[in-house]
């Protein structure tokens, strides 16, 4: 995040600021509807194709920026086309599904109101959450399990941007690792200070994933403690014990999130 602060804070507009002050203000707190089809989620679609998947840590990455890309799109702000979606979703407790796509079921994907980002290939999308018994037909024939891809080692991440460390101890796969590495770039948006969560929107929410090794996880959970990292804390619904950390989100170039 090369740009100044003084020519960031003269980009900067209210109807930007009004979005990160709704996802700095967290989310949860209403609970689940007593009716299961109510339940809130946003769906995320990845793209791996058969025949030549993408990088796993690609496709994470892509991941976690479309899922932030959402949550400051203007369409989510106040009067906006999707806002009304989306506040329904993020004060209700937050789940997120990752559905995987192919061909045909990608490019009809793309035509469901959401948000696609690209890393060097790797694609994924996020969809404007809403009710789980009303999903698009489109998006609720696509698989959710089924399909994982194979570790890959991307090398150091670059010092501007924040890294998402996934917890490797846990086996997550590449649908729970997307869901997860989405809740932390959401976290640490709403944890940045306004002029630097708008700094990260001007280069698309560009992150590095990477497997934090259990050597480095003592340290990185250390960060959280002192506050200048930030922490996903699974509710364990799916693949993990209830509470265990998943990612661990650093903020670029090691500053501390507000």
């Amino acid at each position: 995040m090369t740009e100044s602060i003084d020519a960031v804070t003269q980009e900067l507009d209210d109807g930007f600021a009004a979005r990160h002050a709704e996802l700095a203000h967290g989310y949860g707190g209403s609970g689940d509807p007593d009716d299961p089809a109510l339940v809130q989620a946003m769906q995320m679609v990845l793209h791996i194709p058969k025949a030549d998947p993408p990088p796993r840590s690609a496709l994470l990455e892509a991941a976690a920026a479309a899922a932030v890309a959402l949550c400051l799109d203007p369409r989510v702000g106040p009067e906006e086309e999707w806002e009304q979606r989306y506040l329904a979703w993020k004060r209700s407790r937050i789940r997120k599904v990752a559905r995987r796509a192919r061909g045909a079921q990608w490019l009809a994907a793309n035509e469901v109101d959401g948000v696609t980002v690209d890393v060097g290939g790797a694609q994924a999308r996020a969809l404007v959450p809403g009710p789980v018994g009303d999903i698009d037909p489109r998006i609720r024939k696509l698989q959710i399990g089924g399909t994982d891809l194979e570790h890959d080692d991307p090398g150091p991440a670059d010092p501007e941007l924040p890294v998402l460390w996934v917890n490797s101890t846990l086996g997550m796969t590449v649908g729970k690792a997307a869901a997860q590495v989405g809740h932390a770039s959401m976290l640490l948006a709403g944890a940045l200070p306004v002029e630097q969560a708008f700094a990260w929107s001007l280069r698309g929410f560009r992150c590095a994933v990477r497997d934090a090794s259990p050597q480095r996880w003592p340290g990185l959970c250390e960060r959280v403690r002192q506050g200048t990292a930030t922490a996903v804390r699974d509710a364990g619904f799916t693949e993990v014990a209830p509470g265990s950390i998943t990612v661990i989100a650093e903020p670029p170039g090691g500053a501390p999130p507000r």
